[in-house]
C-alpha cells in the first residue's frame, strides 16, 4: 500500500483533526496530563482547523498522507515562529500519523516531502520543537537527519511542567 503525499485542502480538516487529536492522546499519553488529552475534542478542532485554513498564510504549508484514499498523517510548516533567526529558516510546525498506521512509512513520506519542498524553496535549515521525553519522535527526527540544536524551552499543560527541545537539520 503505498503513500501519496499531497497539499492539504480545507476539506481535510476533519481528517487532519482527527489525526492531530489522536496523535496527541498517543504519543502525548504519559507526557502531558490525562485530564488535558482527554478533554481534547475532534469536533472543536475540525473548527479551528477551518478557521485557520479560511485565514490562509500562503507561508504556510499544510501536507496530508494518503493510503488508499484515506488520509493517515498530516504535517505544516512554514517560517519559523522566532523573528531573531535568520528568514532562510523554517520551522516543521506538526508531524503526526495516526496511531493506527505509525511505523508504515506515512511519517517518512511526509517528512521527505517537507524536506523536498523545503529544499527547493531555499530554506538552509529546518527546526522543529519536540518534547524532551518524547522518545519514539526524537528517535524519528534523529533517522531523518535531525539533532538537539541546544536550544530548550518548557511549557505548562494544567500547571505541570512540560520541556521541549529544538532540532535542527541543515539543508543543502
Amino acid at each position: 500500500m503505498d503513500v501519496r503525499v499531497r497539499e492539504m485542502t480545507e476539506h481535510d480538516c476533519p481528517s487532519v483533526a482527527e489525526i492531530r487529536v489522536r496523535g496527541w492522546q498517543f504519543a502525548y499519553a504519559d507526557l502531558i496530563p490525562r485530564s488535558y488529552l482527554d478533554a481534547m475534542d475532534v469536533t472543536k478542532d475540525t473548527a479551528r482547523c477551518g478557521e485557520r485554513f479560511a485565514r490562509g498564510d500562503p507561508a504556510v504549508v499544510g501536507l496530508v498522507a494518503e493510503r488508499d484514499g484515506a488520509i493517515v498523517g498530516w504535517a505544516s510548516f512554514g517560517p519559523y515562529r522566532d523573528s531573531d533567526l535568520p528568514p532562510t529558516d523554517t520551522e516543521l510546525y506538526a508531524l503526526y500519523v495516526h496511531p493506527e498506521h505509525i511505523g508504515t512509512g506515512a511519517g517518512r513520506a511526509l517528512m521527505a516531502e517537507v524536506l523536498a519542498r523545503c529544499a527547493a524553496s531555499g530554506v538552509r535549515r529546518l527546526l522543529l520543537w519536540v518534547l524532551k521525553e518524547n522518545a519514539r519522535a526524537r528517535r524519528f527526527y534523529a533517522r531523518a537527519g535531525f539533532g538537539p540544536d541546544g536550544a530548550e524551552e518548557q511549557f505548562a499543560v494544567e500547571g505541570v511542567p512540560v520541556p521541549e527541545v529544538r532540532y535542527a537539520r541543515t539543508l543543502p
